[in-house]
């Protein structure tokens, strides 16, 4: 297994990196640890991660503590109905003293930026984040401008708020490496966060502090890129995304876009797993979160019974798939 530096200065596994990463936000997200899993495999995977859920449950404090224990910078953007592309990906002004041009960078420029509501602002400000989400890169008067490494966005939604929203398109949803949701605490949880003072235990965002460097998380992304699938294992994601463009209850499957994707959290799973293959688990147990957002309904739904209909057709697919070996 490939190894790579920990933010102490030690060897350590890629495994023990992930684990140490997802301890670290734990102490704020309490309770999800699905929820945490899959947003540390969307950052190893070089993806972005789309939250939908009711308000409230968490979603703007998961990506705080992601950026914070990465020791990244972060950046929030808070989508309106009058944001403009240029508030994202920055303009060029002219310099009175000379008469050149300058390029202010915008908010897209950090390591985690959370696009806050992202459905509540115009289908042209949405498509802002496109290229910057495909290539890490913006172009603004003819040139391109590299972003951070790593760059990763976390954009929320919620679901059962509909006045005032434009939902995303297919292209926009086909470039998130997954869709989660949070979901309310247990019983539990929520006792022990009305119990506890803030920052008591370094449990409050702004106590969190780094468990690895942004070195470490270049090297995990570059480690999961080696992670080995088999030629049975792509032929099962081939018969997969078939499917579903076959099926009779989708009118739209999954793009060779949203394979690749699967693929790449197949394999940083494997990598938090201490393994360089890829199994069939590491495909199944991520196949919902990876495929049913790209995926559209034949018949209309609405809301959160649309979500739950996709989910649940793509489980259909993939347990009905010969499983290879």
């Amino acid at each position: 297994m490939t190894r790579t530096v920990a933010a102490e200065g030690y060897e350590a596994e890629p495994a023990d990196l992930i684990q140490r990463l997802e301890a670290n936000v734990a102490q704020v997200i309490r309770g999800k640890a699905e929820a945490v899993r899959n947003s540390v495999l969307a950052l190893v995977a070089r993806g972005h991660l789309l939250i939908e859920d009711v308000p409230g449950v968490g979603k703007t404090t998961l990506a705080r503590a992601l950026a914070g224990s990465i020791g990244g910078t972060f950046h929030r953007i808070q989508f309106t109905s009058d944001l403009l592309p240029s508030d994202i990906i920055g303009v060029s002004v002219p310099d009175p003293r000379t008469g050149a041009f300058d390029f202010k960078p915008g908010a897209i420029f950090a390591n985690v930026v959370l696009a806050d509501e992202i459905n509540r602002t115009t289908p042209r400000t949405q498509s802002a984040l496109l290229e910057a989400m495909n290539d890490s890169q913006v172009s603004v008067d003819g040139k391109t401008y590299k972003l951070d490494s790593p760059f990763m966005v976390i954009a929320t939604q919620n679901p059962e708020e509909h006045y005032g929203t434009y939902p995303l398109p297919e292209s926009q949803m086909d470039r998130f490496v997954l869709r989660i949701r949070l979901d309310y605490p247990k019983p539990e949880d929520e006792r022990r966060l009305l119990m506890e003072l803030p920052g008591r235990n370094g449990a409050a965002v702004e106590a969190v502090k780094p468990a690895v460097l942004l070195r470490d998380v270049v090297a995990l992304q570059e480690a999961a890129d080696r992670v080995r699938l088999t030629s049975e294992l792509a032929d099962y994601i081939v018969a997969v995304a078939g499917e579903t463009r076959r099926s009779p209850f989708l009118s739209l499957g999954v793009s060779p876009r949203g394979q690749l994707s699967w693929r790449n959290i197949a394999r940083a799973s494997a990598l938090a797993d201490g393994r360089d293959f890829v199994l069939p688990d590491d495909l199944k147990n991520t196949a919902v979160a990876a495929l049913s957002h790209r995926v559209l309904l034949a018949h209309h739904t609405e809301g959160g019974r649309a979500r739950d209909d996709a989910e649940r057709i793509i489980g259909e697919i993939v347990n009905q798939a010969p499983i290879p070996g």
